[in-house]
């Protein structure tokens, strides 16, 4: 998550062209969605954060999701991946929600 989220900063414009045309502040919310991923890798790092990490990690992952969504829906404007790939992206988020979840209920 840490990464990623250091990555819509130094590589912007690619976290651009996959942001659904009807949400407003397409620069604003590539800045604020890697705010949030920074803020989840630092969370899940630290033992005491770290429940709160994986819930917070939860929202982002559901937040992104139409922009993967979007990316699906539109698999021409994203050369760079096959149609799979991108149909593939959408139940991974899925995956990554439930490891997520694991953190959450070993605090349980």
């Amino acid at each position: 998550m840490f990464f990623g989220g250091v990555n819509h900063f130094l590589n912007t414009d690619f976290y651009l062209s996959m942001m659904p045309p009807y949400l407003p502040f397409h620069l604003e919310l590539v800045f604020l969605s890697g705010v949030a991923e920074i803020i989840c890798g630092v969370l899940l790092l630290i033992p005491k954060t770290r429940v709160l990490g994986a819930w917070f990690t939860i929202l982002t992952l559901i937040a992104i999701f139409p922009a993967n969504i979007y990316m699906a829906q539109n698999p021409e404007l994203f050369l760079f991946a096959s149609k799979l790939g991108l149909y593939i992206r959408l139940p991974f988020q899925f995956v990554l929600i439930g490891w997520a979840s694991i953190f959450v209920k070993k605090s349980n």
